[in-house]
């Protein structure tokens, strides 16, 4: 080290302490050491392979910027890398290398060999690859801020794994909920509550290195680290997240070489205290093509299963969508969406959308005639005819009841209401006989079905409330047959 290079090298700092965030300032470049300075090359040192790669990923026009400053158009940089990263950096002719890299610019040298050929073939290979004095390690989460748990719609639905994932949030590593894993089928919002879970910790804690990574994306990584036999660097930089969201893990099934390397992060990363959220398309359980020692890791913790959302969280969503683009559509339209949508979020939103879309290139009002021409695509029971089973299924939904709760022999009241109101649409909507009716409801006579048409329309004539819920529930079942 020279004091010229010092000085040299201090001058560039300046530049670049003006240009990023006092943070990553203190992260990225604190920990070089300017080694020498010959005409118009200046040599600094950096800590490791993985640190050199690092910064002429994401700040190697900032660096030009500042090396041009200090030592004109003509000014180059060269690193010199630690090879031994469990020693203390030491000067380039013992223990150290010096790398060009390929950049082809007036700031670099045009050659760069691997750290595998620098080696002396005589000296060992290095230990795990670790970033010497580094005591903040910031990366990209790569989250949408728009997932929020704010934004995500809680229903019986997602209770478990929302209330899971706001316990991870808020103390990640700590709770017995690692890993968390969240499964179901496509389109119910394993990534948007993975995302909440990150932008949350990263609210709360801005210094821990949170990261979300579709398996698709962590495959393709892997495969590249092998390819330029880098796969240290990257275990090393998986290593060292403090909270990992992996996608879709179910890729992984098959992948023989990527399942035992996430098998080394994965129990590094537990075993560190640090905090990891799965999600898949099915239960730990039904993954084929996977490590049974990796399976037996993803069911250490809680396992979080999303369901289909029922018709009231379905409109919770539908007006959560509304209020978050400010859009205002009338109630009778997000109750059609809402009933006839029912397969996933995604096709909801998307009929939303749809919607809008051609309300606003036709200039025409949304309206209940226009929702039932437009959302043929995603409304299978458009014009079908209404039948016991849906009238059923549709009360019992109003009053949070199974269907087999109406057919049951139980003499509680809020049933015994529902079973009535049931009745009294099957006789209204339907052209079965009041026997069959009753034999719909466990077998019961067409004397219980008399009764249930007389309580009901006598409660509609006296109970305000009660009269409230059977319009509601007519309405439903009206859009059924549209």
């Amino acid at each position: 080290m020279t004091t010229v290079s010092v000085d040299i090298w201090n001058e560039c700092l300046q530049i670049i302490k003006e240009e990023i965030a006092p943070q990553s300032f203190d992260t990225w470049f604190k920990p070089i050491r300017p080694v020498s300075i010959d005409q118009n090359v200046l040599t600094i040192e950096v800590p490791s392979q993985f640190f050199y790669e690092w910064l002429e990923e994401h700040y190697l026009d900032l660096l030009k910027k500042a090396v041009h400053h200090a030592l004109g158009p003509q000014g180059r940089l060269e690193y010199v890398i630690v090879i031994d990263s469990n020693s203390t950096p030491s000067p380039p002719n013992n223990g150290s290398k010096h790398v060009k890299p390929p950049t082809a610019s007036p700031m670099h040298s045009t050659t760069h060999n691997s750290l595998q050929n620098q080696l002396n073939v005589n000296n060992p290979i290095p230990n795990p690859f670790v970033i010497p004095g580094i005591r903040k390690f910031e990366v990209d989460a790569n989250l949408n801020p728009g997932y929020t748990f704010d934004t995500y719609v809680e229903g019986d639905c997602n209770r478990l794994a929302r209330a899971a994932g706001f316990a991870v949030a808020n103390k990640p590593g700590v709770t017995a909920y690692n890993p968390l894993f969240i499964y179901s089928c496509v389109g119910l919002g394993k990534t948007h509550i993975l995302q909440a879970i990150g932008n949350k910790i990263k609210e709360l804690y801005p210094r821990k290195a949170v990261l979300y990574v579709s398996s698709e994306r962590f495959i393709n990584q892997f495969v590249e680290a092998v390819r330029k036999n880098t796969v240290n660097d990257f275990m090393n930089f998986y290593q060292m997240i403090d909270v990992l969201l992996v996608d879709d893990i179910q890729f992984f099934s098959g992948k023989e070489k990527t399942q035992d390397n996430f098998f080394h992060v994965f129990n590094h990363l537990r075993q560190s205290g640090k905090q990891i959220v799965l999600a898949s398309d099915r239960a730990p359980h039904q993954m084929e093509g996977m490590e049974e020692r990796l399976l037996s890791r993803f069911k250490w913790g809680l396992s979080a299963e999303l369901q289909v959302p029922d018709y009231n969280t379905r409109k919770l969503i539908l007006k959560s969508k509304m209020q978050q683009n400010g859009i205002e559509l009338p109630q009778e339209v997000v109750d059609f969406i809402a009933h006839n949508v029912n397969s996933n979020i995604r096709e909801l939103e998307g009929a939303l959308i749809s919607l809008l879309a051609q309300s606003s290139l036709n200039r025409q009002q949304v309206d209940l005639n226009l929702a039932r021409s437009m959302l043929r695509n995603f409304v299978e029971t458009v014009a079908r005819e209404i039948t016991i089973n849906s009238i059923q299924q549709i009360v019992g939904e109003h009053f949070d009841i199974e269907v087999e709760q109406l057919k049951a022999k139980t003499r509680k009241r809020d049933i015994v209401q529902a079973r009535q109101i049931a009745m009294y649409f099957a006789k209204e909507m339907t052209r079965l006989s009041l026997k069959s009716i009753g034999s719909h409801f466990g077998g019961r006579d067409h004397s219980t079905v008399i009764h249930a048409l007389q309580t009901v329309n006598d409660l509609i004539a006296t109970d305000k409330y009660f009269k409230q819920n059977v319009q509601e529930i007519r309405k439903r079942i009206s859009l059924e047959a549209n």
